[in-house]
């Protein structure tokens, strides 16, 4: 079968004629064949491979180039990068591989094409195109890619458990793809990752964060966190998730499954936006009611402090995980800390001064906050569905008629504490803090609006109370 439509981008004119000027093999492999097949778009990243020294591959393609392009070398992989009108371009000689059980980095030496499919982690990750002249747009599928991408199976080149246990990082890999492409695990590779599961844990964090992440940013994430649970990689991975399912009841009191409420929040949450850091928000928001999980008799099972507990868990788990430790986490935790604000408002005739404080304490996110908790009703009660949206849909209307009046989402003092020495001529104390604390609460509350002159008369009014004489000379 020809793939010529394929490689119609001139930068594989320019491949094929440096390998047979050099006498080499050379194909296109993975993730491009497998998206052009797929029509996914083009990759940024295309992989060559070629029978022999890729490095030496790519020094002749980069002497073909226009401006010859940087070649970047790395000689422990026997790798080479050029990067080229937004793409980059990896060459890699083929190669077969040995495994040590403790390790995923393998044993490598040199080998044909068929040892280097042999090595691919999928079938649909296994075929090549044919970049020589004499052969070029030729695809070579010795594992029958082509049917399992039309079947949409994940399914290994070799027996899966040898697969897997050489490198344990494709069991995350398979869940991966399985979630992006919305195909199946094959049935013997699905036991072969239960088997394995613990064999993840000699890959680094690093590595497993980075299938995290493509997972959340997916279009369905809970197709992916599913699979982790089921092959018993979530709970060596984030067992904080896991520790939410099941259903304890008690005196014929029982609350809902929050592992399968949660998968269900993502999903809605992803549905609206591609902020995958909200999406982790919607993940985590939860993940404190495991630990805060009580039975009274009087009011059946309780989760007091949830979110302040979750909040709390974001930063160990963050850390363990090695995902950023910045305000990238900090916005988690406090969509995680705030995320039952909304609704607790939801439920209750809103005030004015309600919102000030919502819209103060949540400040720039008050908007993904409010798109979190909206993702949180997973009733499947049409009557209750709709007026849970109903009372969000005035949530945020009041949001914008206090935030419009009230200018409190970025909230800056009206009076400074520079304003507050220099009227009362103080230094430094905790007068100046009792003062600028007073004047704030005052504008949440509404006993004043957001105006400088009416916080300058409060100021001065708090300070007599407290004993303090204006001394600015007015």
């Amino acid at each position: 079968m020809n793939y010529k439509h394929a490689l119609i981008a001139p930068i594989f004119q320019r491949i094929s004629k440096s390998a047979d000027e050099l006498g080499l093999d050379c194909y296109v492999i993975g993730g491009f064949v497998r998206d052009f097949i797929l029509e996914r778009g083009r990759e940024k990243d295309i992989d060559i491979v070629a029978i022999g020294s890729g490095i030496a591959l790519a020094k002749h393609v980069a002497k073909n180039l226009p401006n010859t392009p940087k070649v970047q070398v790395f000689k422990t992989y026997g790798t080479a990068m050029i990067k080229y009108e937004g793409v980059e371009l990896e060459f890699v000689g083929a190669r077969k591989e040995s495994y040590n059980p403790d390790s995923r980095n393998p044993s490598v030496e040199d080998g044909t094409l068929e040892d280097d499919q042999n090595r691919r982690d999928f079938t649909i990750n296994a075929m090549a195109i044919s970049l020589n002249s004499a052969t070029y747009g030729t695809l070579l599928d010795p594992f029958n890619g082509l049917k399992d991408l039309a079947e949409k199976r994940i399914k290994t080149p070799l027996d899966p458990a040898i697969t897997y246990s050489d490198d344990p990082l494709r069991m995350l890999r398979a869940i991966r793809f399985a979630t992006q492409l919305n195909f199946d695990i094959e049935e013997a590779s699905f036991e072969a990752i239960k088997a394995q599961s613990d064999r993840i844990d000699i890959i680094t964090k690093e590595r497993i964060n980075v299938e995290l992440q493509k997972i959340v940013e997916s279009q369905t994430p809970s197709k992916g966190f599913l699979l982790l649970e089921k092959t018993g990689l979530l709970q060596r991975i984030i067992p904080e998730l896991t520790d939410l399912k099941g259903v304890d009841v008690q005196e014929g009191q029982k609350h809902k499954d929050n592992f399968y409420h949660t998968l269900e929040v993502v999903d809605n949450c992803s549905k609206h936006t591609d902020n995958v850091w909200l999406r982790w928000a919607a993940l985590l928001h939860d993940i404190g009611k495991a630990p805060t999980k009580r039975f009274s008799k009087k009011v059946g099972w309780t989760f007091h402090g949830h979110e302040l507990k979750g909040s709390q868990m974001v930063y160990h788990l963050f850390k363990r995980l090695k995902m950023p430790l910045n305000d990238k986490m900090k916005y988690v935790q406090k969509l995680v800390f705030m995320s039952s604000r909304p609704i607790v408002l939801a439920q209750e005739n809103i005030t004015d001064a309600a919102v000030r404080r919502l819209v103060f304490d949540a400040g720039e996110y008050v908007d993904d906050l409010m798109t979190l908790c909206e993702a949180d009703i997973t009733t499947k009660n049409p009557y209750k569905f709709k007026k849970y949206h109903n009372n969000f849909k005035r949530v945020r209307a009041k949001i914008v008629e206090v935030e419009e009046r009230d200018k409190v989402r970025d909230f800056q003092p009206p009076v400074s504490g520079e304003t507050i020495m220099k009227t009362f001529d103080l230094k430094p104390s905790k007068e100046i803090g009792i003062i600028k604390e007073f004047i704030k609460e005052s504008i949440l509350e509404g006993v004043i609006p957001n105006d400088p002159q009416k916080a300058f008369e409060l100021m001065i009014q708090k300070g007599t109370d407290l004993g303090l004489t204006r001394t600015d000379g007015t």
